[in-house]
């Protein structure tokens, strides 16, 4: 791990250093430099790859020659045994070259895919270290885009691009070189077009880069548009708001056909402009050689290996360009993978963790404030401590910070001021890792993975056995609901627990902690969303999950925290009260008048 952190540093030196000197196409340099590190654990096939592509392009550029030699040697003689050889040898270049291309074809092919797997793992590798924040700024869809379009796009230039262009970059050369042996008149004139087409390639070029940037902004929007969407259609369909979404849908599909339009006219001059070049410089060819013939200067079969030789020398120039094509949308495409990779919101590692084997005194928060955005304080100067064995309440109205309490105890955030301390050390110096196997959250909205009921609720304990999830299953009284469902633990949950009522989730969410057995639980809106009858079991399973455990319980419901050792009042960020349920209702201050407002049949409590 730190030598691939090390690398990491060192490429992003060299990025800065490239993009200080302010040369053009020094961003480019440098993602090449990061894509041949996917391409080096393979460079033995890479090697094979270029030496059989670079060696198999002159037999393309011989097909022309042995054509002249055959008229010119054979046919003009009328040697008729010598023509068979000929053709013999012309058949077994072109099977050669057959051969030829099915090799690279496999090999690149094969590279491109190995790479692209690494790849793949890199970005989910780092994802997951992107703190939350991260994710916070960063629509799902747009991220997506960069895991698949933007990946493929790299396949696709390491599995056809670099290599081909080589061969095609080589196969000019012993076509120029072939030409110049044959006639080296005829070969200037079919190169003095060359310089026009260089012109039309490097103004093609820089237009169809910006185009493809375009491409990929506009897809990464019209991913990001879907997914919120068909993720949120049950609040379309409920708003009545197919018709309006559909309109805004409309508009950025017309952005993204726009963009692919913007392409496809660059190209749609492009071809034209080569067959045209190509064109004038056959006729050129033709012309100058009919005159050279009338002089008996020339031969038939050097105008007809010169005619082959022109279609022959601009193909790879027009495979460039769409190898260019290809290279283009791989360079943007890298570019926004690896501004990814090297995105450091990261929750940050301590070097020298501080071990902690178990909890044995206390949570303890001081002083502590945290805003999301800038100063936009959520917590202010918050103090309380949580002593071992404690069940601690946290309440107060939506906004007051309860939720973002948990947030920073189980580092998804980090404070800006003061400290949190579990036994005296700061949760700054304890490993992600050591914390949360001390730290069980059971969230508010509780998220399930497409798979078994099995997988989801052995998901922080992967070698648990079966008898033990069914155990825990009984004590939080799942188990009544699971064996009801086809193939109870065996079954299928859709994507995010589709199919399954919320209260059914809280309960597979309160077996996974079970299982988790986490010494301080942390309890976050756990039965909000459920019906009196589901959240009497839970309440049932939670007094037993709870036991000899210290636990931290966020609610709204005000009735299932009346037990806790001690209650934190909460109020836009500040602790304005603590005390146990009596104590409070005594003090007729802020929970006095929240628990009124949720049970108004106490209203003859008010003495007010």
């Amino acid at each position: 791990m730190r030598t691939r952190n090390n690398r990491d540093e060192s490429f992003q030196q060299q990025k800065d250093e490239l993009l200080s000197s302010g040369k053009k196409g020094s961003v480019d340099t440098y993602i090449v430099r990061r894509l041949l590190r996917y391409v080096k654990p393979y460079r033995g096939l890479l090697a094979a790859a270029i030496g059989i592509t670079l060696v198999g392009s002159a037999l393309g550029p011989l097909r022309p020659y042995i054509t002249k030699l055959a008229i010119d040697d054979y046919v003009a003689k009328g040697d008729i045994p010598g023509l068979a050889l000929v053709s013999l040898a012309l058949l077994g270049i072109i099977l050669l070259d057959g051969v030829k291309q099915y090799t690279t074809t496999w090999l690149t092919q094969l590279i491109g895919q190995k790479a692209v797997l690494n790849l793949r793992m890199d970005i989910f590798r780092h994802l997951q270290k992107l703190s939350i924040r991260f994710y916070d700024r960063n629509p799902i869809g747009r991220l997506i885009t960069r895991t698949t379009n933007d990946v493929e796009a790299l396949n696709e230039m390491l599995s056809s691009g670099i290599i081909t262009i080589m061969g095609d970059i080589m196969q000019v050369f012993f076509i120029v070189g072939l030409m110049f042996w044959i006639d080296w008149q005829l070969t200037l004139i079919v190169l003095a077009i060359l310089p026009l087409m260089l012109y039309v390639t490097l103004t093609f070029k820089k237009r169809v880069r910006v185009a493809f940037q375009d491409v990929r902004t506009h897809l990464a929007r019209l991913n990001t548009f879907f997914q919120e969407h068909i993720s949120g259609m049950n609040i379309v369909q409920l708003f009545d708001r197919q018709g309006s979404e559909y309109d805004k849908h409309s508009a950025i599909n017309r952005d993204y056909r726009d963009a692919n339009v913007r392409t496809v006219f660059y190209f749609s001059i492009y071809y034209p402009l080569i067959e045209l070049l190509s064109a004038i410089a056959a006729g050129l060819v033709i012309w100058y050689s009919g005159i050279r013939m009338l002089d008996a200067d020339l031969t038939l079969g050097v105008v007809i290996s010169f005619v082959q030789y022109i279609w022959l020398f601009f193909r790879p120039l027009q495979h460039l360009s769409d190898r260019f094509n290809v290279l283009q949308t791989a360079l943007a495409s890298s570019d926004r993978i690896f501004r990814l990779l090297e995105e450091t919101d990261t929750v940050r590692e301590p070097t020298e963790p501080a071990r902690i084997d178990s909890f044995r005194e206390e949570i303890r928060f001081s002083n502590v404030w945290f805003a999301y955005n800038g100063e936009n304080w959520i917590l202010k100067d918050t103090s309380f401590t949580v002593r071992r064995g404690e069940k601690v309440a946290i309440v107060g109205a939506t906004g007051s910070g309860k939720t973002t309490v948990i947030n920073i105890l189980s580092k998804l955030y980090r404070h800006q001021k003061g400290s949190v301390t579990i036994d005296g050390t700061n949760i700054g110096n304890i490993s992600e890792k050591n914390l949360r196997k001390m730290v069980g959250v059971v969230m508010q909205d509780v998220f399930l993975f497409s798979g078994t009921i099995r997988e989801n609720l052995a998901f922080g304990k992967p070698g648990v056995t079966d008898e033990e999830i069914r155990e825990a299953a009984k004590i939080v009284g799942a188990d009544r609901f699971i064996r009801k469902l086809p193939g109870n633990y065996d079954y299928r949950v859709r994507e995010n627990g589709t199919g399954l009522s919320a209260g059914q989730k809280q309960l597979l969410a309160f077996v996974r902690a079970l299982l988790y057995n986490p010494e301080i639980l942390v309890l976050d809106e756990a039965t909000s969303s459920v019906d009196t009858e589901t959240e009497q079991l839970i309440d049932a399973a939670t007094a037993k999950l709870m036991k000899n455990r210290t636990s931290v319980i966020i609610a709204h419901r005000l009735s299932t925290i009346q037990r806790a050792d001690k209650i934190i009042v909460m109020h836009k960020g500040v602790i304005r009260e603590t005390g146990t349920h009596q104590e409070l209702l005594t003090e007729k201050g802020l929970y006095y008048k929240l628990y009124l407002m949720q049970h108004p049949e106490k209203m003859h409590l008010r003495t007010d």
